[in-house]
């Protein structure tokens, strides 16, 4: 699972994580997440982005799911 530190955020932003835990009965740290994810939720990784990450990532390349195909090098 990935982490990530935010420093200096808006003033009142974490006043309104508070509030909306506490209408959904859940944590800061649960809505920060989601609305991090709603936020980018129409981008979706490209391969670079995932390549680019540290090297303990765990990246895994399904070629049948992303409609790839191999082919041969031509020589």
């Amino acid at each position: 699972m990935e982490q990530i530190l935010i420093r200096n955020l808006p003033e009142g932003t974490k006043a309104i994580l508070r509030r909306r835990a506490a209408a959904h009965n859940s944590s800061i740290e649960a809505e920060a997440r989601e609305a991090l994810a709603v936020g980018i939720a129409a981008e979706e990784p490209t391969l670079v982005d995932l390549i680019s990450m540290s090297t303990d990532a765990q990246v895994e390349f399904e070629p049948k799911r992303l409609g790839l195909k191999a082919r041969s090098a031509e020589l």
